[in-house]
């Protein structure tokens, strides 16, 4: 039975993942502006706003206290900068396939994005595969071959974000701050390239204050950016790991959707036939993460029965 702190962490979880499919049709607004304005906006006002949610929860000592921190730390400096310019590869990506009738695509960099995480920790980490793991991995592969071959085009977009996020979430294990705290490092590590390109390309001319209605909406795209990301900081710490591993398939099961239903993007037979493999290789992996976990759980349990016992 689910206690009152896992119903509420099932929910705030379940929204932020919500938010997160949803994010598309937000984004598709402003398919008018470039990428690249879109993103140094998102990253102008995500940070704006974060600074602000710091200062109403009166974490902004916190904040300067990590400052402080990592200035004398050159390996946790160097993190937030990896941090910092992948999270924004990952935004940049994003926005521009979106925008350019993509979405299917995003959502299969985030259904492998799980696979690419575990492959990141056998590689990085020198982590062992289990077989049910390693038949994923083959399935998962089946499933993107089948799309390269008949496409003729590598799926550059699903492997770039999964890429992307898998390393940006390496790094974060470094850097070692809660998320409210990281999301504001990492804006403000790239604010002054922000700042410096609007400005540049204001001077320059190529780029022309934004209308209202569009400022309105670049400017929440950083309440649009960071709301996703507490709930799920909220969800995250009152449910099982496990659990929250199966809530990451609402966010590409929506983009996908969307894509599909909205915005009209093919999705043809070969496209259920890979995605079949796929969503195989994710229900295998998902299910032998979940027996692993309970495994671990069992024996610590017993080895704490033995633990007591003994004395």
């Amino acid at each position: 039975m689910a206690t009152i702190k896992e119903k509420e962490g099932i929910i705030y979880g379940a929204v932020s993942y919500i938010l997160w499919g949803i994010v598309p049709v937000y984004w598709k607004q402003l398919e008018h502006i470039g990428a690249i304005e879109i993103l140094v906006h998102r990253v102008l006002w995500s940070c704006m706003f974060m600074l602000l949610l710091l200062s109403v929860t009166k974490k902004l000592p916190a904040l300067f206290q990590y400052i402080k921190e990592i200035g004398s730390d050159f390996k946790k400096l160097l993190a937030l900068f990896a941090a910092s310019a992948l999270v924004s590869t990952n935004w940049g990506i994003f926005i521009w396939a979106v925008n350019h009738g993509r979405i299917l695509d995003t959502s299969l960099g985030y259904y492998i994005n799980p696979l690419i995480s575990v492959l990141l920790g056998v590689i990085v980490l020198k982590e062992k595969l289990s077989k049910a793991q390693v038949v994923s991995f083959c399935l998962a592969a089946i499933g993107v071959i089948t799309l390269t071959l008949y496409f003729g085009e590598f799926p550059w977009i699903a492997f770039g974000l999964a890429l992307s996020f898998a390393f940006y979430g390496l790094v974060k294990v470094m850097i070692g701050a809660e998320a409210a705290i990281g999301l504001t490092l990492e804006t403000l590590m790239m604010l002054p390239i922000a700042i410096g390109y609007l400005s540049f390309s204001f001077i320059k001319g190529d780029m022309d204050l934004p209308a209202a209605p569009d400022l309105l909406l670049l400017i929440g795209g950083g309440i649009a950016t960071a709301l996703p990301l507490l709930l799920f900081a909220i969800g995250a710490n009152n449910i099982p790991f496990t659990l929250l591993g199966f809530l990451q398939y609402i966010a590409p099961t929506l983009s996908m959707l969307v894509g599909v239903l909205i915005y009209g993007e093919a999705f043809t037979k070969v496209h259920a036939l890979s995605y079949a493999f796929i969503w195989s290789a994710l229900l295998l992996f998902s299910f032998s993460q979940m027996k692993m976990r309970l495994n671990r759980q069992s024996t610590e349990g017993t080895q704490k029965k033995a633990i007591v016992s003994s004395e």
